[in-house]
């Protein structure tokens, strides 16, 4: 641990990048996968296991938390870490999603954003300052500029007056942070899938110096391919020596990719939520624990992992809960679904270590195409 905030990249395997970040309540390994916590809750999961599973930061969101309970009242109860028994680094997303998600629900202009909230019509501003505001109330250590996130596809002129104006707010940000010590804010490049537009944002938000930069608005409706040449496009302007994050993403296969190009941070909600609608990412692939082919099958889903979820639940039992409706089945497979993707991390990092990547993703991707164990 550090009193200050520290990224040190430690080796690098071709585009991958092994490596920490030191802060003051404690380190994240990189490259690093972040379940999301959206509203002070990874869903159905305890902060316990979430920590087993080897998450070392967890992500909150300012939105959300600024409707219910409200940053004020998180502020007097101690802050966000102490509210929710998590004692390690968080990472807040500033809104700026929100601003695409609920477009209908919200206006747009210079000053910031007005919603409505999704939970009682009530009117909210979320001006840049009042973002970092929030994000500082909740006690967040990493605080991410409020941006305007342009789903894709869009017309450029649209894509380059919302990245001129998410570099305009990122400023406002970096003055309305200050020095806080121990913590960390991060400018977020965009630019749709217009390359120059990219360049033009990353070298714009590296004059100002931030502790790390995220890549935004991708996975937001693109192909996977115009994805990766957004990051080959970007990443070669922002600084080596400070962390990447990509935000939002994604599968294991969008994470093993993003990882050879040289990103160190992420965060998906897909884990959680695709446990909970049934669905495992596991060594062997995609697989639907609906379907009937589980309904007497008394293996686990992976009998090597170390999470009990994964190891000591039978496939019929797994099935049973899901078909039913049962709140249990996706609490297990959440479960399962985030220590996948950690071992998953733990591999990648194992990797890089020993300057094998490039060898652990193929034989990562020949496991999944192999596909599930025949059915009993």
């Amino acid at each position: 641990m550090t009193d200050n905030f520290q990224f040190t990249l430690d080796k690098t395997d071709a585009g991958a990048r092994l490596g920490q970040i030191s802060m003051p309540r404690g380190e994240i390994r990189t490259p690093a996968f972040m379940p999301v916590g959206t509203v002070g809750t990874v869903k159905a999961m305890y902060l316990d296991q979430v920590r087993e599973t080897g998450a070392d930061i967890i992500l909150g969101n300012t939105y959300h938390l600024m409707l219910r309970p409200t940053a004020e009242r998180v502020a007097r109860l101690g802050g966000l870490h102490k509210l929710i028994r998590w004692e390690h680094p968080i990472l807040t997303d500033s809104g700026g999603f929100q601003v695409m998600s609920l477009s209908g629900l919200r206006k747009l202009d210079e000053q910031g954003v007005t919603f409505k909230s999704h939970v009682d019509g009530s009117l909210h501003h979320m001006s840049p300052e009042r973002s970092i505001e929030i994000q500082g109330l909740l006690g967040s250590d990493i605080q991410m500029q409020l941006d305007e996130c342009v789903a894709l596809p869009a017309e450029p002129k649209e894509i380059e007056r919302a990245m001129e104006m998410s570099l305009r707010w990122a400023e406002r940000c970096r003055v309305a942070f200050g020095g806080q010590p121990g913590k960390a804010m991060f400018g977020i490049v965009q630019g749709g899938d217009i390359p120059a537009l990219r360049i033009r944002s990353a070298e714009a938000l590296s004059q100002l110096d931030l502790k790390g930069y995220a890549i935004g608005g991708l996975a937001v409706g693109e192909p996977q391919d115009v994805m990766l040449q957004m990051l080959e496009t970007t990443l070669p302007v922002l600084p080596l020596e400070k962390p990447r994050y990509l935000m939002g993403v994604g599968t294991p296969d969008d994470i093993l990719k993003s990882v050879a190009r040289g990103i160190d941070m992420f965060d998906c909600v897909m884990p959680t939520r695709s446990g909970r609608h049934g669905l495992a990412f596991t060594r062997r692939g995609k697989v639907n624990i609906r379907n009937a082919r589980h309904a007497e099958d008394m293996r686990p889903l992976d009998e090597q992992s170390n999470c009990p979820a994964s190891r000591d639940y039978s496939r019929a039992y797994l099935h049973h809960l899901v078909r039913a409706n049962e709140a249990l089945g996706g609490m297990l497979l959440s479960w399962h679904n985030l220590a996948y993707y950690q071992e998953l991390m733990q591999g990648i990092r194992k990797a890089i270590a020993e300057g094998r990547f490039a060898d652990f993703m193929a034989e990562t991707q020949e496991e999944w195409a192999r596909g599930d164990l025949e059915p009993v």
